[in-house]
Parts: structure tokens; sequence; C-alpha cells
């Protein structure tokens, strides 16, 4: 009778055993490099934001804030987005002599239910009535009837927000200065933004040129193409705002694009930029409360976040200057209860950020006869709102 025999297990070799420790070991200093990299990298980018603190020159006067009476996971936000831009590469002067030039305002209006967004553009050459606001010595300035824009350079962000509030009766709840000397930056991280050109631009007024037809501009060329005055459109600062909002519409349906968020370092480097650019008030001076807010725009999707322009019409003792029409009051009434636009509204809307990825290429000259269907020969005529659409968008220096 043979003796079984109980087969021994193999021991390990002992260079097999200080590969798989030297695995082990790296796998959980890479982890750890992640994590604390991870939180470095929160840190920094966290420090970035600048924090302004403006709730004391506010006024005791300000409006309500909306209830929603249905239940909805959030209540409207009412987000003040203001363009500064010195004009001289040194960014922006909020705490000093002048805060700088404002060129951009922006009310962004966000629902309770998340389910649109739109972002309301102030003409800063409108004449309106501004209220006293608290200078940058500390004295007040009585306000009066001047242009939109004076408010950012008698009190910074506080006398635009305060302009805003008396002006339309809607709280602000937060605001966010965008620096245009780091807008630049915030392009390039991208690899650039897509956007139309009708015309070459050769503007020597501000020395700004910019070839014609759809390409990914760079920073330095998205910067001359949001300040264009001239050129593209005879409206001046109304067709800038248009550009403008476009522009931002492409910028942001980039940023969130596949392209920027799966690529680490082109994701890395747009933050780095954006938040170097920005000033805010106390409660979205963090990477916290930004991301949190991003998120809710994102729920709601770029296909509804549309822009559109405060309704106006020319000031009569000065063509160079506007005034808001009758018709803004109907458009304050609905964010003030976070309403949906009304059917004209809606018709004013310039663009939605999706709308904007994939810009058209230039025409030489407008047609409104019938046009050949490649597909089959056939003609078709252009229905009256498309050829409506084309005309504002030739009238305000877009492509059609």
């Amino acid at each position: 009778m043979s003796e079984s025999v109980t087969p021994r297990r193999r021991a390990t070799p002992p260079r097999r055993r200080r590969v798989v420790t030297w695995v082990a070991a790296s796998v959980a200093v890479l982890l750890l490099t992640v994590t604390v990299g991870g939180f470095l990298v929160y840190r920094h980018l966290d420090g970035n934001i600048t924090e302004l603190d403006t709730s004391d020159l506010l006024g005791t006067d300000r409006p309500e804030a909306y209830v929603p009476t249905e239940n909805v996971p959030h209540r409207p936000l009412n987000i003040l987005l203001l363009g500064s831009d010195t004009r001289e590469g040194q960014g922006m002067r909020i705490g000093g002599e002048t805060p700088g030039l404002s060129d951009t305002t922006i009310l962004l209006h966000l629902s309770a239910d998340r389910e649109r967004a739109y972002g309301v553009s102030l003409p800063r050459d409108a004449m309106v009535e501004r209220p006293s606001c608290v200078k940058e010595d500390g004295s007040t300035d009585p306000g009066g009837l001047s242009m939109f824009n004076s408010a950012y350079a008698v009190g910074g962000p506080a006398c635009t927000q305060r302009t805003v509030e008396q002006l339309t009766g809607i709280r602000i709840d937060h605001f966010v200065v965008i620096d245009f000397a780091g807008f630049t930056n915030m392009v390039d991280a991208l690899g650039g933004v897509p956007v139309c050109v009708p015309t070459e631009v050769n503007d020597t007024i501000g020395n700004i040129h910019l070839p014609a037809g759809s390409y990914e501009m760079s920073g330095e060329q998205a910067l001359d193409y949001v300040r264009l005055r001239h050129e593209l459109s005879e409206n001046g600062d109304i067709g800038r705002m248009k550009r403008q909002q476009a522009f931002l519409a492409a910028m942001a349906n980039k940023a969130i694009s596949a392209g920027t968020l799966t690529n680490p370092v082109r994701l890395y480097s747009f933050l780095d930029a954006a938040t170097k650019s920005l000033t805010t008030d106390p409660g979205l001076a963090s990477l916290k409360e930004l991301s949190d807010l991003a998120g809710q725009v994102r729920d709601i999707g770029v296909e509804d976040i549309a822009f559109l322009t405060v309704p106006f019409e020319t000031y009569e003792p000065d063509p160079n200057r506007l005034v808001w029409a009758p018709e803004a009051e109907r458009l304050w009434d609905r964010i003030r209860t976070d309403e949906d636009l009304s059917r004209k509204q809606s018709r004013s809307v310039t663009t939605a950020a999706d709308e904007s990825a994939t810009p058209t290429a230039p025409t030489e000259e407008p047609s409104s006869s019938p046009s050949e269907d490649p597909s089959d020969g056939s003609t078709t005529e252009q229905s009256p709102a498309s050829e409506a659409k084309a005309e504002q968008a030739r009238e305000n220096g877009l492509c059609a």
C-alpha cells in the first residue's frame, strides 16, 4: 500500500515576490500621488478665484427674491456676468482708482426647474436713470441720467448690480466679473473656438484684422473679435453684443464638449485660465460652488441656453445712444416670476449654445431668390422667417 503524498504549494520565487511587492507599492504610491495631486490642483484652482464682498454697498432697498410656489428642486437664480476690460493688458482694477471698463453685461437667468436658461445682454451705450452708488473712495455718487456702463466706472460690480436691480426689479443673486486679459488664455486652453466671420476685417481704428471664413479663433483673435465695433456691422455696440453672444455660446459648447472634458491637460489649462480671470461674490468664490453651478447648467443642456438682447430703441436726443424700449418691462416681469419667454421674446433670441459649434460659411451676397437643392436639382423658396434671420445676421456681422 503506497503512502499518499500531499502535493506542496510551490513557493513564490524571491524575485517574483519582489516584483509583486514592487508593483503593489508602485500602485499605492501612484494612488497617493493622484490623491495628493488632485488636492493640490483643487487648492490651486480654488485659490485662483478672487472674492469681492459687495453686500454692504447694495443698499437696503433691494428687490425681494422670487420664491416658487410649486415643488421644484431649486430656486431661480439670476447672475450678473460682467466683462472687464482695461485695454492695457493689466487685468482688472476693481480696487484701484477706477474699476476699468465694463464692455459686456449679461443678466443670466436659470429657471427653478433647471430646464432652461437665457442670458440677456444690456447695451453699454443705453441711457438709464442710474441710482446713487458708493464710489471707490467711499463717497456717494448721486446717480442720474447716464450711460449704463458708467455704473461700473463709478462703483465697480456693486454699482452695476445695484443699477440692474433698481431698473429691473429683479434680485441679483450673484455676480461674476471676467477679466478680458485672461480671456485669451481661456480660448487658447480650449485649442481655439469656432467662429464664422462673414467678411474680412481691417479695422484701422482698433487695429483689428481678421480673415473671412469659418475657423478656430486663437485667444488674441477672439479678444479682437469680441472688442470689434466697426467693419462687420454699422450698428456699433448692438452688433458687437450679438457677436459676443454668439461667441460665448460657441465657447460654452467647446468647454463642455467631450474633447475638453476627456482631455485632462486641456481641461486643467482651461480651468486654470478661467479661475484666474474670475472675481465673484462670496457665494460663488470657490471651486465647489462654481462646479455645482456648472453641473446645474449642464443639466439644462446647451440647446436650452439662449441669448437675447433687452428690447431697445434710439435715444432721440442722441442717435448714437439707446434707451430700453417699453417692451423690456414685460421681459423683466417674466424673469422676476421665473416664466418662460413669450413667443415674441423667443424670436429675438440671437443664438443657442449648440447653434454656434458649427458656424455656417459666409456668403458673398445675400440671396432671397429660390435656391437649388443639391440632391435633386429642384428649387426651394426661403421662408420669411429664414430671410428675416439671415438679414438680422448680416446687420450684426454674423454669418447667415
